[in-house]
């Protein structure tokens, strides 16, 4: 058993919030089944995905030290589902906490232009965190396993971590970055075989999509064919991202690639949260474009 609850400062991200609401949904069924405290950091702002830096790395610094300094005024670790802004915010974190020693008046420049708007200083003291890691380091996989209630038996997951939450940061303490098991350790810890397959650690093509759609939409549908082809009954992201190019945008994949696809594509916490008996109405699973129906009639629903 654990010794405490676990508490996080959250911050959901603004896709989850929006177009992918059923990864909002299950997290928070989720993390209150397994008992863990999630404190939303409302005042918190879009991390910008990557593309604050495009016109000046300063801006995206000073907007992400303010997220970051939000979940130290808790004395909290920030907590994210959300591979792109883990890949952001944790990459800014960690170049700041450089910048502490090595740039001392950038850290200054960046808390100056935060005092301006009356928000907290950066400190660099605490740790920017992706729920899937959450789960397996702090939580434990064990500890899972003692919570599941309906073994996920026969279930064929493909994960796809996608690029962001492998190698966005210099340093991943977690996994490998490009031979990751985290996530197909927690398939195993609910009953479920995971599937191996040449894209998972590969990008999705959702940052092409505004400019090359073509290209994005191919890549995407190189992947969904790769795990569909070794045998995968659904892919299972930690993206909101990658999974509205891989479940919102599957129909147009497939008019691009020309082929039938079909496979559904679930969030992490939804695959967990069904394991620990909470019921598919609870985890948004009818928003899903690809229908999981499939998956749901598999696990006997």
């Amino acid at each position: 058993m654990l010794s405490q609850t676990l508490r996080y400062a959250y911050f959901p991200g603004c896709v989850a919030q929006g177009a992918c609401r059923e990864l909002y949904q299950s997290t928070q069924a989720l993390t209150q089944a397994l008992g863990i405290q999630l404190i939303e950091l409302k005042k918190a702002a879009c991390c910008g995905s990557g593309t604050f830096k495009e016109d000046s790395q300063l801006l995206e610094d000073t907007v992400n030290a303010r997220n970051i300094a939000l979940a130290e005024e808790l004395n909290l670790p920030l907590l994210t589902h959300c591979s792109t802004c883990q890949g952001v915010i944790g990459h800014v974190d960690e170049r700041l906490k450089e910048c502490q020693t090595k740039k001392p008046e950038y850290i200054q420049q960046v808390n100056g232009l935060l005092a301006k708007e009356g928000c907290l200083p950066y400190r660099g003291s605490t740790e920017v965190k992706h729920l899937l890691y959450a789960l397996v380091t702090d939580y434990g996989l064990e500890e899972i396993t003692k919570r599941v209630s309906r073994k996920l038996t026969g279930l064929k997951c493909a994960a796809f971590y996608g690029c962001y939450l492998l190698r966005a940061q210099k340093s991943m303490p977690y996994d490998d970055p490009y031979r990751p098991e985290a996530m197909e350790n927690v398939f195993r810890a609910v009953g479920a075989e995971p599937i191996y397959y040449r894209g998972r650690t590969q990008c999705c093509g959702w940052p092409l999509a505004s400019y090359a759609t073509t290209e994005s939409f191919k890549m995407a549908g190189t992947h969904i064919q790769d795990a569909i082809a070794a045998g995968a009954d659904c892919l299972v992201t930690p993206c909101p991202l990658c999974h509205l190019n891989l479940d919102s945008r599957q129909p147009e994949v497939e008019k691009v690639i020309d082929k039938k696809l079909g496979l559904p594509v679930l969030h992490l916490p939804q695959l967990i949260a069904l394991a620990l008996g909470v019921r598919p109405e609870e985890l948004g699973l009818e928003r899903h474009i690809v229908s999981t129906k499939p998956v749901l009639e598999k696990l006997g629903f």
